[in-house]
């Protein structure tokens, strides 16, 4: 049960440290702020998992609140704070087992935009975690961990296609966190947008990463699909609805989101 608790909370922190793109989509594009411009975006998701194992009834809830600041530095580069905030109840046969929440571990992160023509951008973007969580009730990871993105952004006007593949190496202070979860993991997703009215766009998400738990050797893979909704030139709201496509993913996430430029 331990194993199972700290994967989630694991999750639940990757999704909160890679969740900064246009919300909902989890894929990155290379697009930045631009020099002086500043982006917040808050966003929530609840997600939740049933299992069936050995005979025991599994059911897991999880929550998430990120609030993330992206501030360009230049006319292609941004650098991103995000903090999250995270939930989780295991119940087994309808008892509760297990249950945390708290703050994660912040991230830091550079996106630097290097190639832009022709409708054609590519950016990467290495990321450091700072052991802002308490590893001890498995709310971070203890140590500092970092990482590096490529995204690829293709604009087919009124379409965009975003590609992201990354490695992140966490690093862990407990012996148990080291025992049970793997260091290195990557991966791979693919998003695209349609603006289908000056104020909507409709989104979708696809995307696999390696499984963090070393008693598993299948790589969480999901679906997404959402919508974002411009009130304003500078403020959007939005909404998301996650799907696992195999058992280490959660069944369902909801995702919820407002972003203000300024």
């Amino acid at each position: 049960m331990f194993a199972r608790t700290t994967l989630s909370l694991m999750l639940l922190l990757a999704f909160a440290g890679t969740a900064l793109a246009a919300h909902p989509l989890i894929t990155d594009d290379a697009g930045t702020q631009g020099m002086g411009k500043y982006s917040l975006e808050i966003n929530a998701a609840l997600s939740r998992d049933k299992e069936n194992l050995g005979g025991v009834s599994t059911r897991e809830d999880g929550a998430e609140a990120a609030a993330s600041l992206s501030a360009g530095i230049g006319d292609s580069v941004d650098i991103v704070v995000a903090s999250p905030w995270v939930w989780s109840r295991v119940r087994e046969d309808g008892a509760v087992t297990s249950e945390e929440n708290g703050i994660g571990d912040l991230s830091l992160q550079l996106k630097w935009r290097f190639f832009d023509r022709e409708g054609l951008s590519l950016a990467v973007k290495p990321v450091i975690t700072l052991p802002t969580g308490d590893e001890n009730r498995g709310l971070g990871n203890g140590k500092v961990s970092y990482g590096i993105g490529l995204i690829l952004t293709r604009q087919f006007e009124p379409f965009a296609l975003h590609v992201n593949g990354a490695y992140t190496r966490n690093e862990f202070r407990l012996d148990a966190d080291k025992k049970i979860n793997r260091s290195d993991i990557w991966n791979a997703s693919v998003a695209a947008a349609g603006q289908v009215s000056k104020s909507l766009q409709l989104v979708a998400d696809l995307g696999v990463e390696s499984n963090g738990y070393r008693g598993s050797h299948t790589s969480p893979a999901y679906i997404l699909g959402g919508a974002i909704y411009s009130l304003r030139e500078d403020l959007d709201l939005d909404f998301g609805v996650k799907r696992g496509l195999n058992g280490p993913e959660a069944d369902m996430t909801w995702l919820a989101g407002v972003t203000l430029r300024f």
